[in-house]
């Protein structure tokens, strides 16, 4: 089962968003969660569980739920409100400190809903061998039976044509939030499979 990022993403009852990011733990290599861009506004972005996909091609997302279930869900971007003093001066145009006074003033601060030993990997995340940059995430291959990343499929054009070439998550070092580190070099990157582009670049 590949699981695009980017794609239109359909509930029972109809399409309901777009992929935007794939939640993975990269110490288990399991994709935990989908995020989702809602289609109706205010377009948040939700949290699915991977559990909750029911089937994939390179394009699009099928999913258990219908658009009212997904509205339920956990968003993945939370806002809180938070008071911070601002200082203020305490005069007209001309002043010297310390002839200030704080004002109390609250903001917004967002962050991420993910627990803190995973990540969120977008599309479009580089792709760095032991040589250099090699190319962007285009979306991962993942069992089914047990939910882990079996490949990466890399999107590049200038190295080997325009090819999405697979690589095995054997190859891959470690995975940051904007960064996939792969062990091996371009070299063997170029002998890997590949498979004609199968869509164009978002």
């Amino acid at each position: 089962m590949d699981i695009p990022v980017g794609a239109e993403v359909f509930c029972t009852n109809g399409l309901c968003g777009q992929s935007t990011r794939v939640v993975l733990n990269p110490k288990t290599e399991e994709m935990t969660h989908l995020v989702v861009k809602e289609k109706e506004s205010p377009h948040k972005e939700i949290l699915i569980p991977v559990s909750a996909v029911a089937a994939t091609t390179p394009d699009s997302i099928n999913l258990r739920y219908d658009r009212h279930e997904i509205g339920n869900l956990q968003p993945f971007i939370e806002t809180d409100y938070v008071q911070v003093d601002i200082p203020r001066p305490a005069g007209g145009l001309y002043y010297m400190m310390p002839y200030v006074y704080p004002e109390v003033e609250t903001i917004p601060v967002k962050h991420e809903t993910i627990p803190a030993d995973e990540l969120a990997v977008r599309r479009g995340a580089s792709v760095e061998a032991t040589d250099g940059h090699v190319g962007r995430v285009d979306e991962f291959l993942v069992d089914p039976e047990n939910d882990c990343i079996t490949h990466l499929v890399l999107r590049e054009g200038h190295l080997w044509g325009q090819k999405d070439v697979t690589i095995p998550i054997s190859d891959i070092e470690r995975i940051e939030e904007n960064t996939v580190y792969l062990k091996i070099g371009k070299r063997k990157i170029e002998a890997l499979p590949a498979i004609p582009v199968r869509r164009k670049w978002l």
